[in-house]
Formats: C-alpha cells, structure tokens, sequence
C-alpha cells in the first residue's frame, strides 16, 4: 500500500461484518479528501468499512485516499471519450463501482467535499430504521467562503427549499421527491430490487433520480435539512460554481423562464420596498415604512436556505441576478445538448427529456479493479 508522508494513516476498527459500507466517488478531489475521510474514520457506533473510487484522478487523491489504513482504493472502468458511447456519467460509474461488491446490508453514498460530524453515522441509521426509510438523505450544511458563494449558494437553495419542501418529499404520496446525492442512505435489498445507480446510469442529476426510482416502486423516501450530521463546501470558486449549476439547474427547475422572472421580480421588489422604507423614515411619512414588510417577506424566503444573516443579506443584494444568470445558461446549454463536468462532456438530450415524467434506464459494464 502506498502511504502519504504527510500525515499519519487513520486507522478503523476492524470489523468481520460491516453493517454500512460507505462509497465515495472521487475525481480530482485533493482539497476535500483528506478532511472527509479524516471525518469518516472517526465514526463510532456502528461496524463500517469505507471504499473510495478514483475516478481517473490526475491529482493527489488517490495518495490521499490510500495514506488512511483500512480505506479500499477502486479504480472503476474507464468511460469512453466517445459522447455517443458514454452509457453513464462518471459519477455513477464511480458509486456502481463502489456499491457492486460491497458485502453491507445498508449503502453510504457520499460526496468527497462532505464532512461528517461525530457519531453522525450511527444516528443516521438509527434514524432510517426508526423512520422505516428504504433510503435516508440528508442536505448538508453548505459551507460558503468566497462573495460568488455566499451570492448565489443561499438564492440556490432557498429555490430548492420552495420547489421541494421537505414535508411533501417525506409524504410518499405527493407527486414531490428529492434526495442530495452528498448523502444518501440506503438499504442495500431495496437499492438493489429498484436497479440501483445502474438504473438512473446516464441521469446528470442521479440523486433526484434515484429518489423518484425509489418512490415509484413503493420505497419509502425521508430527506431532510441535516447540519447535524454533514456539511459540505459545493464549489471553491466563481469556475467551479458556473460549471457545476450550469450542469444541474435546468434539470432541477424545468420551467426556467417563470423561475427567473420570478426571482428577478422579488429582487426588484425587495430593493424598491427597502428604498420606499427608508425614504418614509426619512421625512416621516410613516406609512411608508410598511413597505418594508416586502423586504421582510423576501429575506423570509432566503432563510429558509439555512444561512446566517449576513450571508443572506449578500444574497438579497447580489443573488437573483446571478442565479438568473446561472439558470438561463444552464437551459441554453440543455437546449444545446452538452454539458460539461470535471473536464468531461456529456450529451444531455436524452437526460433532459427525461428527467422530470420518467426515467431512463442503463445498465453498466460491472468490471472494476480494487486495492487495499
């Protein structure tokens, strides 16, 4: 085994029979490696094993990932160059890798930009089986450092939040389902009777997918807000942040012209609500303060994204343009048909016709290489 001389291996309990195994897909993921599974070896009171599939990573993340004792390295098989042979996106070559001989009654599939808090793991699968869930996902706390982040990741979610309450995806009869595929907890006998990955292979947006594959078949589905137990920082950058919502918004809100009005038109609305307030305080026609219950009403919705105040007091300010920005350029590239992600293109006509009345199904070569 190769070992990082950087910092001394983390060791895990040895288990004869672990009951979660935890698969990470892993592509040029130095920065957030070593932090996640720093986090992950920690864990406490449940029997575990941890599998990281490299997804033909160019940097340090296998050294990182191999510098932890007891953590399996998978190299998955390669996907084509070819755009028309791609039968699935990397990510879910990754985890159908991970997830094909992981001997654990219940599946982990996580992000390498997660971090787990202590005990974390124990209590999400105490909180599966109490809430009979045959797949458990939780939407970490989203850490946000640079202004592009803290711009736009709160009007992002707070979007999702309006789109996807949490009380309708938990009522396994509404027409309304979701999970955050940087945590999803799974039975392995009911991943495994829907088609698992395999099924939801060519999906860009795998998690909702495989959500919807769950809940049509019966399974039950539970997701919510989990900073008790995860965060995680998406994108490190203005870069990062384009690509990645370019790739994923279009899917996740499909009548984008309305979407964009709409937060446009509420950005408008708070900024001419606070300035008709202020100019009232100022020459003491009070009843113009009253607009600023609209300036309320939009920071209202902005929280429920979870973020501290300061962070959606930058949303409020710069967000909705940007969002709108990010939304339009992810449908025109839709409408192009390619995406981009981690230096691969994806032709994502099928995915887009897809993704909200059916589903399409693939299934994936199942060879893959592991080391220990």
């Amino acid at each position: 085994m190769i070992r990082s001389l950087a910092a001394p291996p983390q060791k895990l309990p040895v288990v004869s029979a672990p009951e979660v195994s935890i698969i990470i897909p892993a592509r040029n993921e130095e920065a957030n490696l070593g932090a996640c599974l720093k986090s992950l070896t920690a864990q406490t009171g449940v029997a575990f094993e941890i599998i990281v599939v490299d997804d033909a990573s160019t940097d340090r993340t296998r050294e990182i990932a191999l510098s932890f004792a007891g953590v399996q390295v998978m190299v998955p098989q390669p996907l084509p160059n070819n755009l028309a042979a791609k039968s699935s996106t990397g990510k879910n070559n990754a985890v159908i890798a991970g997830a094909k001989d992981a001997p654990a009654t219940w599946l982990l599939f996580t992000d390498a930009d997660t971090v787990h808090q202590p005990g974390s793991l124990a209590r999400a699968l105490d909180e599966a089986k109490r809430e009979r869930a045959d797949l458990l996902s939780y939407s970490p706390e989203q850490v946000v450092v640079t202004f592009a982040e803290r711009a736009v990741m709160p009007v992002v979610f707070s979007e999702l939040a309006a789109r996807y309450p949490l009380h309708k995806v938990r009522e396994q009869t509404s027409g309304v389902v979701a999970a955050n595929g940087q945590y999803i907890l799974v039975r392995r006998a009911a991943y495994e009777a829907v088609g698992g990955h395999a099924a939801v292979a060519k999906e860009i947006l795998e998690d909702v997918a495989l959500a919807r594959l769950f809940r049509n078949a019966g399974k039950r589905v539970y997701f919510r807000y989990g900073a008790d137990a995860v965060r995680a920082r998406m994108y490190r950058n203005w870069a990062q942040l384009r690509e990645g919502w370019t790739k994923n918004l279009a899917l996740l809100f499909p009548h984008s012209e309305m979407v964009t009005f709409q937060s446009l038109a509420l950005w408008f609305v708070a900024w001419w609500s606070l300035a008709i307030a202020v100019s009232g305080a100022l020459t003491q026609h009070f009843i113009w303060i009253l607009s600023a219950a609209f300036w309320l009403l939009v920071y209202r919705r902005i929280s429920a994204a979870h973020f501290n105040a300061a962070n959606n007091l930058i949303a409020m300010m710069f967000g909705p343009p940007a969002f709108a920005y990010l939304l339009r350029r992810s449908t025109k590239a839709y409408h192009n048909g390619q995406v981009s992600w981690k230096g691969r293109k994806y032709d994502v006509n099928a995915a887009h016709e897809s993704a909200q009345p059916g589903m399409q199904t693939a299934s994936l070569p199942r060879e893959s290489v592991r080391e220990n």
